[in-house]
């Protein structure tokens, strides 16, 4: 998904969700390491940022929005004090885009003050709201975190911290790893198929829960384990270590394969795999399943590089000439397409974005390698440039199958109507791209790269069945959703 999440709507790809940060140390502010895990983050999410802080007395906030650096300055860190912490960066997919639904989202009620992030997004949020407003709690934004948020608050009155989050995990379905802080201490919480990612790590003076490690490594710690399905992981209030308490179990998960397609970075290990090494892969299989005679390997960049090293190495290992070269140069200053006003301006700003390097691709048949096609817009402007600029022959190869059906669980993704997929063949949608030949990668092998069974992975996107029961969608395996029996608030 060339050019990632801050592509916006109108982008040819997917955009990612949220990401997520808690952090308990013994001898100093909390605040500023989970900053900097959140500049580590920033690829999860652009439209707002925030953190809360409890300093064993009350809870300290601040969120903003826009990117981290636009969200917080000095003095906006120093406010926050306290060694336990927990932060957020968010692009939606559930609410709205405003500082009402900027999170972690942050209560005091009588059993004392709550902060929760949250990456990922329920598919029984309105049953559960409405529930939860018929017994008389008020909510301020229409996002699903406040809906947890509710109900992990009503839990507590009655319940300690532990038993309140399994409580909350019985009611709410869907996919979720949040980081919550009660009072002055910070957990972490993976749903019970593990879709979205979340990590354990250390560092010199505490524990620090995140989506990717690569932000545990931006911050000098050092990895633990990733966060099981159906786990709570919580942080010692002191800094010195953590309990680890397995609250749901099942037979099988539903990790998100578009986290190693694309959304997570490169340098981050996600369930043991590290991502760089997984997108190589994938650039291997797609050489040997669907490889195609050319001069040229070219990645649309940034993403599409780690799967056209890998492809343009199984190409050269199988004796072809091809070679991996630089063709399309990145401006990355260029700001969201969706800000464009007209149609035109929005495909002028394909180039402004993105400008062929003449040189590499003039007389040369090319393959372009990127990780995925949703709407095909970006794709036949590519192949335009490409062509433009003096290529004889322009090949597309994807390093993820055709995706014919909306992600519900946390991904903005097209609707069926906007997805070019969703009708065409692989074939149908190379003549509307303009392009010589298309291939895709099957599901079979990026299974296969990832090292899971197809079992365990989430590919509703692809097959159109979910593994959380969806109103008006097949399922793919046992997922009925709990029944929400009305509550009543002592």
């Amino acid at each position: 998904m060339s050019g990632g999440p801050a592509d916006g709507p109108m982008s040819d790809h997917p955009t990612e969700k949220c990401g997520v940060v808690g952090a308990s140390l013994s001898a100093r502010d909390a605040a500023l390491p989970t900053y900097y895990a959140l500049y580590a983050l920033q690829h999860r999410g652009q439209e707002s940022a925030g953190i809360v802080a409890h300093d064993g007395f009350q809870q300290h906030q601040h969120v903003g929005m826009g990117l981290v650096g636009d969200a917080f300055d000095e003095a906006d860190i120093d406010a926050l004090h306290g060694s336990a912490a927990i932060g957020h960066v968010r692009y939606p997919t559930a609410g709205s885009v405003d500082k009402s639904c900027a999170q972690p989202f942050s209560v005091s009620f009588k059993g004392g003050a709550l902060g929760l992030s949250h990456n990922g997004n329920l598919v029984n949020a309105d049953e559960l709201r409405a529930d939860l407003a018929a017994s008389g709690h008020a909510f301020t934004s229409d996002g699903d975190t406040e809906v947890i948020a509710h109900d992990l608050a009503r839990n507590l009155l009655d319940a300690d911290l532990v038993d309140a989050v399994e409580r909350t995990m019985e009611r709410i379905h869907g996919s979720y790893s949040l980081t919550i802080m009660h009072d002055d201490t910070v957990l972490g919480v993976r749903d019970p198929r593990g879709n979205r990612p979340l990590v354990l790590g250390t560092v010199e003076d505490g524990y620090v829960i995140a989506s990717e490690s690569a932000a545990i490594d931006t911050i000098g710690g050092d990895v633990v384990r990733d966060v099981r399905p159906g786990e709570a992981i919580v942080l010692d209030d002191d800094g010195t270590g953590f309990s680890a308490h397995q609250l749901v179990d099942r037979d099988t998960t539903a990790h998100c394969f578009f986290e190693y397609v694309y959304f997570a970075r490169p340098d981050s290990v996600i369930d043991d795999e590290l991502v760089y090494e997984v997108r190589r892969n994938l650039g291997r299989q797609l050489w040997h399943e669907t490889g195609v005679e050319s001069d040229v390997v070219v990645p649309v960049p940034d993403s599409g590089r780690a799967f056209a090293s890998g492809y343009a190495d199984a190409a050269t290992e199988d004796g072809s000439d091809v070679e991996f070269a630089e063709g399309l140069m990145k401006n990355r200053y260029v700001g969201r397409t969706f800000i464009m006003p007209t149609q035109e301006a929005r495909e002028r700003a394909v180039r402004l974005k993105l400008n062929p390097i003449k040189s590499t691709v003039e007389g040369q048949s090319v393959t372009i390698i990127d990780d995925s096609i949703v709407r095909g817009t970006t794709s036949s402007q590519l192949v335009d440039l490409v062509r433009d600029a003096g290529a004889t022959e322009v090949h597309v190869r994807i390093g993820a199958p055709q995706i014919q059906a909306p992600c519900y669980f946390g991904i903005d993704m097209a609707t069926r109507e906007e997805l070019i997929a969703a009708d065409r063949t692989a074939d149908e949608i190379a003549a509307e791209i303009g392009a010589d030949s298309l291939s895709y990668l099957p599901l079979s092998a990026v299974t296969a790269a990832i090292g899971k069974s197809e079992a365990d992975m989430c590919a509703g996107c692809v097959t159109g069945a979910y593994p959380y029961d969806v109103d008006g969608e097949a399922t793919d395996r046992d997922a009925e959703r709990p029944t929400v029996t009305p509550s009543s608030d002592d």
